[in-house]
This record gives C-alpha cells, sequence and structure tokens, in this order.
C-alpha cells in the first residue's frame, strides 16, 4: 500500500471533474507533510481515476483533474 493511498481514496470519493487541494488540506487527510516522494507516487492516481495536473511549491496547492 502507497504512503499516499489515504489521499487518493479522499480524491476519487470527491467525485468532481477537476479540483485545487492545499498542501494543507493534504496533510489533514494524510496526517503528515507531503514530501518529493509525492512527484513519483503521483502516477498511482490514475489508477483511481484522476491526475495530478499542476503542483505549486512556491503557492503550495496541487490541482487535481479527473482523466479524461
Amino acid at each position: 500500500m502507497s504512503k499516499y493511498e489515504l489521499l487518493w481514496q479522499y480524491i476519487e470519493k470527491t467525485g468532481k471533474d477537476g479540483f485545487k487541494l492545499s498542501f494543507e488540506e493534504i496533510k489533514n487527510v494524510l496526517g503528515f507533510d507531503m514530501d518529493h516522494s509525492f512527484l513519483n507516487c503521483k502516477k498511482e492516481l490514475s489508477e483511481y481515476g484522476y491526475e495530478v495536473s499542476k503542483i505549486s511549491i512556491k503557492e503550495k496547492y496541487v490541482l487535481i483533474n479527473k482523466k479524461k
């Protein structure tokens, strides 16, 4: 199981086409801060029908979109 599994499940349950999650919101879901491993693990999200379209380190958010 991926350390980001709870986040992927949370995203899948939203059912939204696209949305923005702040780093703080992600921390609240996971119980820990997102780290550099997120860059390697983000591809796992495709198994849930979503993809990471943008990560803003400066503004501290991640854009998520439903795969087409």
